[in-house]
């Protein structure tokens, strides 16, 4: 079974990424927070470098996401992804972001089937990597999906990774996971599940009601729960050590790459990590109001000292 982490922006970059590995393990896999790809002739700088200078990803199979509509913007990206020695690009079709939907990108590209077919087999065509993508299932109903798997069956895709929600749902509801399974049995090519595995029984149900599956791309779950990876593959649970451990480390490789604004990245953390504690709700109320590093590390401390973790660390939205 291959196991990744997704791309979530602002969450699961190469410092998460870096820091969780040398934690819990590595994953097979890692996917970057989608990036724009530069103008033709243009090389990734700023922080699109820092997200992929191989220097920054170490001992970890990282593949790069981008985002855009732009086929010779996207294949002049692979060429220097290559040569920076990536082997795969993952094209982002499932954000469902206003912004991004409002440019007709991300998931909101799944609303001109015909734009995106010649898109696909013209970058497909050209890319210097194999090409794979990550796909809603609609942008406003499911029914849309059988048109759009048939799109992606007449291009040469690497992988098919199936978020089964449409784009009306953001992240509420219960992923049609029925789509998932008509996709594996009618794709020529690899094909990967992602949404809602927030515990090992999730995990459990879905191979269960999915035999052929091969791949899993985890995200929030392993944000409530960092050690979910190890624990899916039979590995012990998290213990608060651990977890502590894992918080003081990322939250020093953050503060050496961001200074004070690190107490803010945490705190994004904390809203999933917070799960992982018998009261979600006592963690929040401790974490919230820190403004500066003192009164967050104050905060942080208080959290691993009174408040016990969950029987089952689980994503709870």
């Amino acid at each position: 079974m291959i196991l990744s982490l997704a791309p979530m922006e602002g969450l699961t970059g190469y410092v998460f990424r870096r820091v969780h590995a040398e934690c819990f393990g590595a994953l097979d896999r890692y996917y970057t927070p989608f990036l724009p790809p530069p103008r033709v002739g243009k090389t990734f700088g700023g922080k699109a470098f820092k997200e992929l200078d191989p220097a920054n990803n170490q001992g970890l199979t990282v593949i790069p996401q981008l985002m855009s509509k732009n086929a010779d913007e996207f294949v002049g990206a692979t060429q220097v992804l290559a040569d920076m020695g990536y082997h795969e690009v993952n094209l982002n079709l499932g954000c469902p972001s206003g912004t991004v939907v409002g440019k007709g990108k991300g998931s909101g590209f799944l609303r001109d089937l015909g734009e995106l077919e010649l898109f696909l087999q013209d970058i497909c065509s050209r890319s210097a990597l194999g090409v794979s993508v990550k796909t809603r299932v609609g942008f406003e109903s499911d029914a849309e999906y059988q048109d759009i798997l048939d799109l992606y069956c007449r291009c040469p895709l690497a992988e098919l990774i199936v978020h089964p929600r449409v784009r009306a749902d953001f992240y509420k509801g219960v992923p049609r996971q029925e789509l998932y399974g008509k996709t594996l049995e009618r794709a020529p090519f690899p094909v990967a599940y992602n949404g809602d595995i927030f515990d090992v029984d999730d995990m459990d149900a879905l191979v269960a009601a999915y035999p052929q599956t091969r791949h899993v791309m985890i995200g929030r779950g392993l944000l409530a729960n960092p050690a979910l990876a190890r624990m899916a593959q039979g590995g012990p649970a998290m213990t608060l050590t651990e977890l502590k451990h894992f918080h003081d480390e990322l939250y020093r490789a953050y503060e050496a790459e961001m200074g004070g604004n690190a107490v803010f990245r945490m705190k994004e953390w904390w809203f999933y990590a917070k799960c992982a504690f018998a009261d979600p709700l006592a963690v929040h109320r401790l974490v919230r109001k820190a403004r500066k590093a003192a009164e967050y590390e104050a905060a942080a401390e208080r959290v691993f000292n009174e408040e016990p973790l969950a029987s089952v660390a689980r994503f709870r939205g």
